[in-house]
Formats: structure tokens, C-alpha cells, sequence
């Protein structure tokens, strides 16, 4: 038997039905592979698109967000609700709680799950949202306009908090780092954004610690008390990879499975990709573990490539993200952490402003807010290397393209 016709003979399983364990599945047939497919998913709805969940669902614009995938038509064996337990590498099998699955080839693609605010589990009234049920029941909570305090100022909380506004809820967020987006953008990057709240109508409060959540208010550090018939709880999220203590497979610092660059783990025919994952990056030097969609839509194909085996995939992509908040267009390309110059284009008080970080002369990361095109060509001139004139690059009226040095 060839190593291709062995290779198409494999039974490949997917843990997972998001983005990433959708796209997996799908490539694998986009790419020819003839194998047994199967796709595993601990909700129990038709796998779905994430980002609507904050925006659309929420306000009950939308249904729902089933992606458009014939699973039938394309051969891919769906189990869902379904929850995985454990997996045995030397065996080649999942455990499941209906039973083992045995694997020639897996794919991990679990996902994160939202981090839980200390001891406000269980108390009435606190929400995540992170799935479509946790949208459901949010949905109603936004409908009747209730008083609403979102507890972290990060991505999903300035869009959770643009919803209920939306709807005509009273909004506060509490956060307790000194500015919004504390840990994802630097300091004069995120100080202009705080003001996008004051002019939605929603209330800000930085440097504020939750000390506990009660029925109907919650309590900070300083003993203020802000009344909430609902709270909504946004400080991160972190790989869902709990069940796979004890595998043998190698987690990272941050419970993310540690994939190479073909993102393969540590276990002989067992990838992983998408936001349970981290991979070491060529283009930055550093290893990345990146919680956004397009990652979850990017690394499947090069885990479909590397299981068919024709010619092995490099995973190094350049990061991308955006997010729809308080009437703007928010989009991030790149990661900026080793920059060693800044260039603004635009008042970042304006509605369209955006930052370029350079390192050497080569742009490195851009955030745009409200320039979709400078974001398009930015992209394409990180992965080009190419060098740039900051003098040029700080004209926002001169094209993002026409600035090289």
C-alpha cells in the first residue's frame, strides 16, 4: 500500500464542532482526503459561527448561526452532544462518555471556555457568553432593559455592552485594570477608547475590583455598591483542554495544548489547532496562542494539508481580528509586542484613526478603527517584510501602500 493510499484509508476525528473543528473537517474533503471523517461536539445544537452570539442573536435580529455545511453530503460523521473525557495516545482512542472512539489521526480543536468570576457561580442573575444558550438567556435579559453591570472591560465586553445599550438597558462596566482593553492593547493605544463609552450612554469605572456579586448588585473593593438586575461576566477566556490531564500531551503555561509548526502536538498523530492551541511563530520569534476567528478559519487548512501529507504545511500566519463596538469598526492585524517604533494615522478622538507599529522600518501590527483599507493593505505589507517611510506612514490621507521607504 502507497503512503498516499494509506493515508486516505486513516479515520481522522475531530474533537470539537466550532470554527476550527467545522473548517478542519471541511478542508480535509476540500483537499481531497477520502478517509473516514468524524466530527465530535459536546453542545448538542448544529456546530455554529461564534461572533454573532454578541451582536445579532443577542438582540433577536438573528436565530440563530448554523454554519452552511452539508456534513452529510461531504461524508463527515457529526456527534454532538457529546462530551469527551480523556484520550489515550498510546492506544490510539478518544474516551467519550458513549465510549471510545478509536483514531488513526486527531485533531484537537476544543476551543477556550469564558473564565468565571470567583464565587459568583450560582448567584441569580450572572451570565456568561460565550454559546448559544448563553445567548438565549441573555436575550430576554436585554428585551425587558434591565440594569446591566458587565464585569471586564476587554473585546467581549465592550460588544456586550454596545448590545444592551442597543436594546435600552442601563449599562456599567467595571474593570479592573486602569483602562479598557488592559491586556490586549498598549496604554495610548487604549486610553482613547475609554470615552467611547460616556458618549454610548454606558458608565465606565476603572481600577474596580468586584469584591462580591449579590442578588441584585454587585459590590467592589472600595464598598461602593452599583445595583444590577443582571451581570455579565467577560474577564477572559482560557483552553479548553482540562480533559486532556493526564494524556501525556503537552499543555503550555497557560493550559493550551503546545503544537509545532505544522501544529502537531506532542503525541504521534495527534494536531492541534484553533484557540485550545499555541504555536511558535517564525514571523514574531515567540510563541502565540491567539483567541480570535480568523485563527480558528486559518489552521485548519494547514492541518488538512499536513494529515493528507503531500507537501507539509507551515502554520505562520499574520494574526487577525476585528470587533464591532459603540457605532466603530475595530481591526487588528499582526501582534505589535516587539515593535520598537509607533506611528499614528488620524486623532485618535476622530471616528477613523489608526496605529502602525514598526520594528526596523517593517510594519509589524496595525489596529484601525473605522479604515478598513488601511487594515487590508497593512496585512498585506506585514507579510510582505516590506520597509516603510514613518514620515509617509503618519499621512492618513496618503494610501497605507504609497508610504514605503
Amino acid at each position: 500500500m502507497s503512503e498516499q493510499t494509506r493515508a486516505q484509508a486513516r479515520r481522522v476525528v475531530v474533537v470539537g464542532a466550532g470554527m476550527a473543528g467545522v473548517q478542519t473537517a471541511v478542508a480535509l474533503r476540500e483537499q481531497g482526503f477520502t478517509g473516514t471523517v468524524t466530527l465530535i461536539g459536546a453542545e448538542p445544537h448544529q456546530p455554529y459561527d461564534r461572533p454573532p452570539l454578541s451582536k445579532a442573536i443577542l438582540l433577536g435580529k438573528a436565530e440563530g448561526s448554523a454554519f452552511d455545511v452539508d456534513f452529510e453530503a461531504l461524508g463527515i460523521d457529526l456527534h454532538l452532544g457529546r462530551e469527551v473525557t480523556g484520550v489515550r495516545p498510546g492506544d490510539h482512542e478518544l474516551d467519550t462518555e458513549a465510549g471510545p472512539v478509536p483514531y488513526d489521526v486527531l485533531v484537537l480543536a476544543t476551543g477556550a471556555e469564558p473564565i468565571t468570576l470567583p464565587g459568583a457561580e450560582g448567584v441569580p442573575g450572572v451570565h456568561l457568553l460565550r454559546t448559544l444558550d448563553d445567548a438565549e438567556r441573555l436575550r430576554p435579559v436585554l428585551a425587558r432593559q434591565h440594569d446591566i453591570v458587565v464585569v471586564g472591560a476587554g473585546w467581549i465586553g465592550a460588544e456586550f455592552a454596545t448590545a444592551a445599550r442597543e436594546a435600552g438597558c442601563a449599562v456599567t462596566v467595571v474593570e479592573a485594570a486602569d483602562r479598557p482593553l488592559a491586556g490586549a492593547l498598549p496604554d495610548e493605544v487604549a486610553a482613547p477608547m475609554a470615552a467611547w463609552y460616556a458618549d454610548s450612554g454606558a458608565v465606565l469605572r476603572t481600577h474596580a475590583r468586584v469584591r462580591r456579586v449579590e442578588p441584585g448588585a454587585v459590590v467592589l473593593d472600595d464598598g461602593s455598591r452599583i445595583p444590577a438586575d443582571a451581570v455579565v461576566v467577560g474577564i477572559g477566556a482560557r483552553p479548553a483542554t482540562r480533559w486532556l490531564t493526564g494524556s501525556g500531551i503537552e499543555l503550555g503555561a497557560h493550559g493550551e495544548v503546545v503544537a509545532d509548526d505544522h501544529l502537531r502536538t506532542s503525541a504521534p498523530d495527534v494536531y492541534a489547532v484553533g484557540d485550545c492551541a499555541s504555536f511558535p511563530s517564525g514571523r514574531y520569534g515567540e510563541r502565540l496562542m491567539v483567541h480570535h476567528w480568523d485563527n480558528a478559519l486559518q489552521g485548519p487548512r494547514t492541518v488538512a494539508a499536513n494529515i493528507i501529507g503531500e507537501a507539509p504545511a507551515l502554520y505562520d500566519p499574520v494574526p487577525y481580528f476585528w470587533s464591532e463596538q459603540f457605532g466603530r469598526f475595530v481591526q487588528y492585524a499582526g501582534h505589535h509586542t516587539s515593535a520598537d517604533a509607533t506611528v499614528w494615522r488620524g486623532d485618535p478622538a476622530g471616528p477613523a484613526w489608526s496605529v502602525c507599529w514598526l520594528r526596523e522600518g517593517r510594519l509589524v501590527a496595525l489596529l484601525a478603527v473605522g479604515r478598513p483599507r488601511d487594515l487590508a493593505q497593512g496585512r498585506r505589507l506585514i507579510e510582505a517584510g516590506t520597509v516603510l517611510d514613518p514620515e509617509l506612514l503618519a499621512d492618513p490621507a496618503r494610501p497605507l501602500k504609497a508610504a514605503t521607504a
